[in-house]
C-alpha cells in the first residue's frame, strides 16, 4: 500500500502543465480529427469551455487528501464502534478512454481514539474521483488515505459505479455496474466485520 500512500498529495506537476491556450488548441485539433470545423459558430467557444470544464473535472490533481484529513477529533467518549458514511456520490473519468464514471462510495472505519469530521470522508472521495482513474485504484486510494492519516483499527471501502466506456462504446452494456471493495486492519482479517460492513451498506 506504500505506493498508493505516496499518491495522497496532488500528483499533477503544475510547472510542466501546458498553458490554457495550448489546451484550447488541443481541443480544436480533436474537433478537426472528429470531422468537425472548429470555426463554425456553434464551436467557436467550445475549446474555452472544454478547458474550463477539465480544470473542474480534474481538480483532484490540485488537492491533497493528506491535508483534508489532517484535522481529527479525540473527544469521542470512548466510542469504538464503526463509523460509516454511506452513499457518497462521485464522478470520475476512466484513465483508459477518458470517459465518465459515476457511482457511490461507502466508507467505514473503526476508530482508534480519534475520529474524522464526516464531510472529510466525502471530500477524500471527491479528491481521488476528480482524477483519471480505474475503479480498483480509486477504491484502494480512499482506504489508504484514511488508513495512513487516521491510523484507525481498520478501514472498509466499497465502490459501486457505472462506466461509460462500457455503456457508450465497446460492448455497449448500459446499466451494468462494477463493485469493488478494500479492507484494512481488523476488517481485512475478520470475516464477521466484513459481513457487518456489507450488511450496514445494503440494509436501509
Amino acid at each position: 500500500m506504500d505506493a498508493i500512500v505516496k499518491n495522497f498529495p496532488a500528483t499533477g506537476q503544475t510547472d510542466s502543465r501546458p498553458t490554457r491556450e495550448q489546451a484550447e488548441e488541443a481541443v480544436r485539433v480533436l474537433l478537426r480529427w472528429a470531422g468537425e470545423d472548429p470555426q463554425r459558430e456553434g464551436l467557436l467557444d467550445t475549446p474555452k469551455r472544454v478547458a474550463a470544464a477539465y480544470r473542474e473535472l480534474f481538480s483532484g490533481y490540485d488537492l491533497s487528501a493528506e491535508e483534508v484529513l489532517g484535522r481529527t477529533f479525540e473527544e469521542v467518549s470512548g466510542y469504538e464502534d464503526a463509523v460509516l458514511v454511506r452513499d457518497i456520490p462521485f464522478y470520475s473519468h476512466c484513465e483508459h478512454h477518458m470517459l465518465p464514471i459515476s457511482g457511490r462510495a461507502h466508507v467505514a472505519y473503526l476508530p482508534n481514539g480519534r475520529v474524522l469530521g464526516l464531510s472529510k470522508i466525502a471530500r477524500v472521495v471527491d479528491i481521488f474521483g476528480r482524477r483519471l482513474q480505474t475503479q480498483e485504484n480509486l477504491t484502494a486510494q480512499i482506504a489508504a488515505a484514511i488508513e495512513e492519516t487516521l491510523k484507525p483499527r481498520g478501514v472498509a471501502v466499497m465502490v459501486e459505479a457505472e462506466h461509460m466506456c462500457m455503456a457508450m462504446r465497446g460492448v455497449q452494456k448500459q446499466g451494468s455496474t462494477t463493485l469493488t471493495t478494500t479492507f484494512t486492519g481488523e476488517y481485512k482479517g475478520n470475516a464477521a466485520e466484513q459481513a457487518r460492513f456489507l450488511s450496514l451498506v445494503r440494509n436501509r
